[in-house]
């Protein structure tokens, strides 16, 4: 059964990537690049301070321990554990696969890109629901961030879609802390 399912992200991997043009490689190496999304992140800062200035710091740190938490499980703890190499760190895929000269570290199972933008997503629509509309849209972030990653060669589809899902647990387990912490901080507050 595992056998299978590795065999068919594999194939899938190998389809998937098979679709690329020259001119778009340099614009997709530079979506998965940090900062590249920097005006996005300094909008964001700006709409949740906007929206909520009393509480913004809540939300603020909230994301930082979302990220924290989902890259530190993803890169710190499952890629040494499982030990899957990349794609493009394969020898079987050398020739076959697109890849745009970077690969990144030696293991790729998950994608630390999937979960951080997931988790950030997951976060921002729990945590700012009724306060920002349309915040539904960072999951099309997080989408295109994530495919870039199977663009360029350097993770298997199923590492995208683990990463995915651990990052929006991530981000839903630091929506519900940092409410609960909040809100025990305020009874504590009004008892004195």
């Amino acid at each position: 059964m595992i056998e299978t399912l590795k065999n068919l992200d594999e194939e899938f991997f190998l389809w998937l990537n098979s679709f690329h043009w020259d001119w778009l490689d340099p614009i997709v190496f530079q979506m998965t690049q940090t900062f590249t999304w920097v005006p996005l992140y300094a909008f964001l800062i700006y709409k949740i301070y906007k929206a909520d200035p009393k509480n913004c710091w809540w939300v603020y740190g909230g994301v930082m321990l979302t990220i924290l938490i989902s890259d530190q499980f993803t890169s710190g703890f499952l890629k040494p554990l499982m030990e899957r190499l990349r794609p493009c760190h394969d020898p079987r895929w050398e020739g076959m696969i697109h890849n745009y000269g970077r690969c990144g570290g030696l293991y790729g199972f998950v994608s630390s890109h999937a979960a951080n933008t997931f988790g950030l997503a997951t976060f921002l629509n729990f945590k700012m629901k009724g306060k920002l509309k349309y915040m539904g849209w960072l999951y099309l972030y997080a989408i295109v961030v994530s495919y870039t990653r199977i663009y360029l060669g350097v993770h298997y589809p199923f590492d995208i879609l683990l990463g995915a899902a651990i990052g929006a647990i991530v981000g839903w387990m630091c929506w519900f802390f940092i409410v609960f912490v909040k809100r025990e901080l305020v009874k504590s507050f009004l008892k004195k």
